[in-house]
């Protein structure tokens, strides 16, 4: 298991980012389980993360809606249109965190586009005080990154990196310069919800390169449909991230969301512990 410790959160508050140490320090492949913010109902969403946990959920990842999530499918992209016709977006997004935290360590999931709408530094102790552990900016520019990591590392939060699998060696050092909590490795280069066969070899290059530019944990998810999926790629990786699926279930049936939930740790249970190459 790799090391979750990270330079960039050197004198950072740790409130916040030990659980998520802790959870990595961990044998064994845990199961991310990522669920839009206000989706359903305040007291409904709290009892759904209430049986997620109990499922099996060993953290969460918490969206949060933005308008033009290009990096997700249909499913997500129609939960966040559901979200913000709903309202009160950051608010029912802060209320989220403060109930996954209070069960697992939580990460936010979300664009730079609403973190900069509603300012880096606001945005980031408005969660860090919710209890969030740490913040995901999927398409991080380049030119805010050095902002974001001291404005999130201030406040005590992990700056977890999504890796693309396409990315050149000459890009890597920079890529994950600043990333702390986990890097995040793309089990497929199509946006959420893919629900085909998984490419396991280029999946895990990936992952020996990552390894190799970086001690941090990888967590994988995108494509990871089914729990047969998931056992494939738990011997690769530190965390399984499962979506689409959850979503799903959230939007239209929720009771079976726990089951569903269930099933996806059961297989990572069962899978070796060793981290393969292949």
């Amino acid at each position: 298991m790799t090391s979750c410790d990270s330079t960039s959160t050197k004198d950072a508050p740790q409130a916040t980012s030990l659980p998520l140490r802790t959870l990595f320090a961990q044998p064994g492949c845990r199961l991310g389980v990522f669920v839009p913010a206000g989706l359903n109902a305040a007291a409904a969403e709290r009892r759904h993360l209430d049986g997620l946990a109990q499922a099996g959920a060993a953290l969460f990842e918490v969206g949060l809606a933005h308008h033009t999530p290009f990096l997700d499918g249909p499913v997500i992209q129609n939960a966040y249109h559901r979200i913000l016709q709903g309202g009160r977006v950051l608010d029912r997004t802060v209320s989220a965190v403060e109930h996954a935290a209070g069960l697992r360590p939580t990460v936010v999931m979300t664009y730079w586009e609403p973190v900069s709408r509603h300012s880096p530094e606001r945005l980031a102790h408005l969660l860090a005080d919710a209890g969030a552990a740490g913040v995901m900016v999927v398409d991080l520019p380049d030119g805010q990154a050095a902002r974001w990591h001291d404005t999130a590392r201030n406040a005590g939060l992990h700056t977890p990196h999504l890796i693309p699998r396409t990315i050149p060696d000459a890009s890597l050092p920079n890529a994950v310069t600043g990333a702390s909590g986990w890097l995040y490795a793309p089990a497929s280069t199509a946006t959420t919800g893919y629900q085909g066969p998984l490419d396991i070899q280029p999946l895990a290059a990936l992952i020996q390169r990552l390894r190799a530019a970086s001690p941090l944990p990888v967590v994988s998810g995108v494509g990871i449909s089914t729990p047969a999926l998931a056992a494939r790629v738990a011997p690769l990786v530190d965390a399984v991230v499962i979506g689409t699926p959850i979503v799903r279930a959230l939007a239209s049936d929720p009771g079976r969301a726990p089951a569903l939930a269930a099933s996806f740790a059961q297989a990572l249970r069962a899978a070796p512990l060793t981290k393969t190459s292949a």
